[in-house]
């Protein structure tokens, strides 16, 4: 499903939103001397999310009453969104892809094996999910599609495993 807004915003307010919260990125006048840029959008958009999730964090601390916080913030989100809309499982795929990417590390060469091991397993999360999508629409080829992308992380989560197993001389490594 494609997320299109009628009134998409513009970087002029996701930077204003940022001034507002006090989370707002310097914006060098010679490089931006009309202020952001439509190219600017997404990355703004980005740091907006960041302050977001930390408000959310920094509100949710893990206490007795974690529960009953994250479910407000839930209600909140729900009522934004939805309970059981299109938009609402586009936004879910969407923060799983994002959350795997950052559980891999975006600038890391070589990820560890624990690191692979976590972010696999929420891709495999997101193309399970998005197998059940297609199959609510009826799309068997998109089921197809997305299982084969899930088993392949599925796999490579257990290999990752296996790894961290003998990082720590647990089991021995492949072919020995």
């Amino acid at each position: 499903m494609s997320i299109m807004s009628e009134h998409p915003v513009t970087p002029d307010q996701i930077y204003r939103a940022l001034v507002a919260l006090g989370a707002e990125p310097v914006l060098d006048p010679e490089m931006w001397p009309e202020g952001p840029q439509e190219g600017d959008r997404r990355r703004l958009l980005g740091v907006l999310l960041a302050k977001t999730e930390l408000e959310i964090t920094a509100a949710t601390r893990l206490d007795q009453d974690q529960d009953q916080d994250e479910a407000e913030v839930l209600l909140g989100w729900t009522g934004e969104v939805g309970p059981h809309t299109g938009l609402s499982a586009n936004v879910l795929v969407n923060r799983l892809h994002r959350t795997a990417m950052q559980l891999a590390g975006l600038d890391e060469d070589e990820i560890p094996p624990g690191r692979l091991a976590s972010s696999t397993a929420v891709v495999a999360a997101a193309d399970t999910f998005g197998a059940h999508l297609h199959a609510e629409a009826g799309d068997v080829e998109g089921i197809r599609r997305a299982l084969g992308r899930a088993e392949v992380s599925v796999i490579e989560v257990q290999r990752s495993m296996h790894d961290l197993r003998v990082d720590i001389g647990d089991a021995e490594e492949e072919g020995e």
